[in-house]
């Protein structure tokens, strides 16, 4: 005997973001030209680093987008779950593209610290450019904010970090030209362009195990299995639970299944039902996360015996 509970999931939220990052997508590109110009102008690789990091961003949020808008697609009987993971997907290759450029970019600043370059960088097309960027990214950042991707889904998240990122660099960029042009001290470009690649690999890194982590279907964060196993033991009328599971289809869905070994005397007298609220309220009060998706295998313990010692 199976049951759980299965919580209707709307889109409206996916169609939201999907607007959201549209928006986004045409302001980072919008950036991307006006740094490269920028660049071009003023020989300055911290914009030019600025600039390949925007268009980093528009390639992910492109992934982003067209992530958001495969999850607005119905479960079929080939994929019960729809595009959930898709997200995810999406959210993994953005937060690769984007460590692969913070380590180009490091790498490229070094490069120009051991070997200066005998161009001088102009300050005033960066500091132009530079706060064009900014003013942009902070409008990016206000459109997905505003819409609650702070809290949103990974993917979600993912997009608000690179714009905030981006955001960060520019600010890295226009330090780095008012250096330039109270000091005269060039090498402040190519510390800028390592300050943009301090801000970009830590944090992808984090968002990579994180996605892994859901791709892998790790134990959702929070979530201890043995704590969940011990609390449905304590019921009444329980006698064990094997073949406990849990994962994440998408970074906001975690799903449970177990199978739990009864007392005979449940599927006489029809108790079973009860005893499947009585679990489900059991997770929802005790566990940090909620599970959307839990299901539970009744067992009598004849069914059950010869698989415990394989399963616990």
């Amino acid at each position: 005997m199976s049951g759980g509970h299965d919580h209707a999931h709307g889109h409206g939220g996916t169609e939201g973001n999907r607007r959201r990052l549209a928006i986004v997508l045409a302001l980072t590109a919008s950036v991307l030209v006006v740094q490269v110009v920028g660049a071009l102008l003023s020989g300055s690789l911290a914009l030019l680093a600025d600039a390949a990091h925007a268009g980093t961003d528009a390639a992910g949020l492109v992934i982003a987008l067209v992530a958001a808008t495969l999850a607005l697609r119905p479960p079929t009987a080939q994929r019960t779950w729809g595009y959930r993971r898709a997200e995810v997907l999406g959210a993994t290759l953005q937060a690769a593209v984007l460590l692969a450029v913070g380590v180009l970019v490091a790498v490229e600043a070094v490069g120009r610290l051991l070997e200066p370059e005998t161009a001088e960088v102009a300050a005033t097309p960066v500091l132009v450019f530079g706060g064009i960027g900014l003013a942009a990214n902070a409008l990016g950042i206000w459109v997905l904010t505003r819409g609650g991707a702070r809290n949103g889904n990974v993917n979600m998240r993912a997009a608000l970090l690179e714009v905030v990122n981006d955001a960060l660099g520019s600010v890295a960029v226009l330090v780095a030209a008012a250096v330039i042009a109270i000091t005269g001290w060039q090498a402040a470009d190519s510390v800028a362009s390592l300050l943009i690649a301090a801000m970009i690999v830590p944090r992808t890194i984090g968002l990579l195990r994180r996605t892994v982590a859901v791709l892998l279907e790790s134990t959702p964060p929070g979530l201890d299995l043995e704590a969940v196993r011990a609390h449905l033991e304590e019921l009444p009328g329980v006698i064990a639970v094997h073949d406990l599971h849990a994962s994440q289809i998408s970074d906001d869905l975690p799903v449970l299944t177990a199978h739990v070994v009864v007392e005979d005397a449940y599927f006489v007298d029809a108790r079973a039902p009860q005893l499947l609220d009585q679990m489900q309220d059991c997770l929802a009060e005790h566990f940090p996360i909620s599970v959307a998706h839990s299901t539970f295998q009744l067992e009598a313990r004849t069914h059950a015996d010869p698989e415990l010692a394989a399963h616990r």
